[in-house]
């Protein structure tokens, strides 16, 4: 029963803001993100924590702007996904405005499939929709819902362009077929991973726990990886999927120091976004949870 209730909240949630006209339903599912907000301590206690870490020498009122514009952000993100159904090749471009494409054709190019590295940055759902209704559909990285039926929901908004999942237990074997078929896979590559699947490299200035995944696939591959990201540009009213160059990859001839110096090398070019757009990133998540061996916390509340 409490699958079903879940269920037919989000059904209902995803339906009633794709009926609602999109500035509408933009400011109710942005006042909904901050009521939620609101009410999740931990929620609150670790985006606090997360921009200490990040940036000590803000003020208080800095981080807290960063905070209330990133909540705004992703209550937007929550419209725009659930008014996936109306969005076609014919009117993404009044949303979507592509920059940098020539970064990923020349990825393309290159034949031996693209890695497409991001992050949750700006609307990272609408990100890979959207380039998908452009014409440059891909394989993304899954992790199954507890609830199956929410997850066959979401999955059925992102699919609609396109797009397909890879989910974990088939990962490896479905993503190394896509990128020897020349095709695309997204990965974010921003949060804390454990311990038995990453390295700790840097990020803003601490050690975080980080997959090895993209940099092992790459090495093996030659894939291109290839940042992109889609963030709201308020000076054109609408979101700018931007792609930058491929990332060169660091190859010296040892496997695990080639492995932990290209994961640091996509780290810092996720945390360069992030510098730039720093209210358009998911600051509550427990980026730097997993901490090396014999060190503190980082979270000190319960």
């Amino acid at each position: 029963m409490k699958d079903w209730l879940e269920y037919a909240a989000v059904w209902l949630l995803l339906k009633k803001l794709g009926f609602l006209p999109r500035p509408l339903a933009r400011a109710v599912a942005a006042a909904m993100a901050r009521i939620l907000y609101d009410l999740s301590p931990r929620l609150r206690k670790t985006a606090e924590a997360n921009l200490r870490i990040a940036f000590p020498e803000w003020s208080e009122s800095q981080r807290n702007a960063v905070i209330h514009a990133m909540v705004r952000n992703l209550g937007w993100m929550a419209a725009e996904f659930a008014r996936f159904p109306k969005y076609s090749k014919e009117n993404i471009d009044q949303l979507v405005l592509l920059d940098g494409n020539e970064n990923f054709l020349e990825g393309q190019r290159r034949g031996k499939g693209v890695l497409f590295l991001t992050g949750h940055i700006g609307a990272w759902e609408l990100s890979s929709f959207a380039h998908a209704v452009y014409g440059y559909p891909l394989h993304y990285m899954a992790r199954p819902l507890d609830n199956k039926r929410i997850d066959d929901l979401v999955n059925g908004y992102r699919c609609l362009s396109g797009n397909r999942p890879i989910f974990k237990n088939e990962s490896a074997r479905v993503m190394l077929k896509v990128l020897k078929d020349a095709g695309t896979v997204g990965i974010l590559a921003d949060q804390n991973t454990m311990p038995e699947e990453a390295v700790f490299v840097d990020f803003f200035g601490a050690q975080a726990s980080t997959s090895t995944g993209i940099a092992r696939v790459a090495l093996h591959t030659d894939a291109a990886v290839v940042p992109g990201y889609a963030v709201w540009d308020a000076s054109i009213q609408k979101y700018r999927l931007r792609f930058e160059p491929p990332v060169e990859l660091i190859r010296t001839g040892d496997t695990e120091r080639d492995v932990l110096e290209n994961t640091q090398k996509f780290t810092k070019v996720i945390e360069d976004i992030i510098r730039k757009y720093p209210e358009q990133w998911v600051w509550v998540h427990g980026r730097w949870n997993t901490r090396p061996k014999g060190e503190p916390p980082l979270y000190d509340f319960s």
